[in-house]
């Protein structure tokens, strides 16, 4: 049996995901599963510690790679029981021979895949493996996650600073060394990948300006003058950053409540830790008096619900509002038969203002509650139904 373990500095603890639960019940629903999501988020040693009595084969290694393109029969024949194949998308002739083996056996949880390119996974997935496979997508840390490493006092600012990739806990690693390392893998590797991009350069640029419109409402032309490159090419290069799980785009809620309302997409990071590179923030004192402080808050919380929602399995109907008067809520959650709206906030003081945005959505569309999030320790109901929450806090 194949155990895993994360080893702290000063500690041996085998971390549990979240997630654990739902890959297990997802394993006896369908033939095959798919755990898909950012490079160095765990996605290897969960499925190893979850299913520690199937083969592992990682389709990064070259022997095992050429094997699988080459006799795609022979490489699967070796499998009867099924297996556990790591970054699958490198192989994306292994989907058509896989369906017939499914097709064939009636063991649920045969195939366990794994990879970090989404763009690639769906097209294949549709092709050849639609309704055969289960697709969960594993995000980086939950701040429940990082305290099971041993501390639990990490202030908002290192938690954003730090980011959430495992291995910056398991291994104490330092944000301002490791990321760029990441950075660097992740555009000479993955961005290749997909889109065959020869100038990493300019592309690492892109990535950088983005980093700078963090929070923001996306704005194809002004990326497109400042980065030197056609709006075809913004728009593809996006793709490239949402699919490979670098960006997050927020869209704007639909409904208007009879208001003129913004219909833009926000652009968010996965991961704080890695935004903080890219904005050449280098410690926790720079962050706290950058002016990217408020953007950086709200992408944590609202990266902190996303993946509360994933782990769960809960749908992600997640978005923004905002009309053309500036009135705007930072996330509204859509539960199809009610609407929250929430607020974020990065002070420590509470300040009845806070509340001003909420109760003016509230009265454009009937929405009797909401949340304000916010760094400060103070907990409490309003009369119109708002519960303030430190961010600590928060459960969806």
């Amino acid at each position: 049996m194949v155990v895993n373990y994360y080893i702290c500095t000063k500690l041996f603890i085998m971390i549990t995901r979240e997630i654990e639960s739902l890959i297990k019940e997802y394993s006896r629903q369908f033939r095959s599963l798919l755990v898909v999501g950012p490079r160095q988020t765990g996605k290897s040693t969960l499925v190893k510690k979850v299913f520690p009595n199937k083969p592992y084969v990682s389709l990064e290694n070259i022997d095992e790679r050429t094997l699988a393109e080459n006799d795609p029969r022979a490489f699967l024949n070796r499998f009867p029981k099924g297996a556990i194949l790591d970054e699958v998308q490198r192989t994306p002739l292994l989907f058509n021979y896989l369906q017939e083996i499914i097709d064939n056996s009636n063991e649920d949880g045969l195939f366990i895949l794994t990879g970090s390119n989404n763009l690639l996974l769906q097209s294949n997935i549709s092709q050849s493996l639609a309704g055969r496979v289960g697709i969960i997508d594993l995000l980086p840390l939950t701040v429940q996650e990082i305290e099971k490493f041993g501390k639990t006092n990490f202030s908002l600012n290192e938690l954003i600073f730090k980011g959430s990739y495992p291995e910056i806990y398991d291994k104490t690693r330092k944000p301002t060394l490791w990321y760029p390392a990441y950075i660097r893998t992740y555009v000479e590797r993955d961005v290749r990948l997909i889109k065959n991009i020869e100038n990493t350069l300019l592309f690492t640029k892109f990535l950088k300006i983005c980093a700078g419109r963090v929070g923001q409402q996306i704005n194809v032309s002004a990326l497109s003058n400042e980065c030197g490159i056609d709006v075809k090419t913004v728009n593809s290069w996006l793709s490239v950053l949402e699919n490979s799980f670098v960006i997050k785009l927020l869209q704007p809620y639909y409904k208007s409540f009879n208001k003129r309302i913004v219909k833009t997409p926000k652009l968010y990071f996965y991961d704080t830790g890695l935004a903080c590179s890219l904005l050449n923030i280098k410690n926790t004192n720079e962050l706290s008096l950058s002016h990217f402080k408020g953007s950086l808050v709200e992408n944590f919380i609202l990266m902190e619900l996303l993946k509360q929602m994933k782990n769960k399995g809960t749908s992600e109907d997640v978005y923004y509002w905002r009309d053309n008067k500036g009135v705007e809520i930072d996330i509204l959650i859509d539960y199809g038969n009610k609407l929250l709206p929430i607020e974020i906030k990065s002070a420590q003081t509470f300040n009845k203002d806070f509340l001003a945005n909420i109760k003016k959505f509230n009265s454009y569309s009937n929405v009797d509650v909401g949340w304000l999030i916010y760094d400060g320790n103070l907990e409490f109901e309003t009369e119109q139904g708002i519960l303030v929450k430190n961010w600590r806090n928060i459960s969806i």
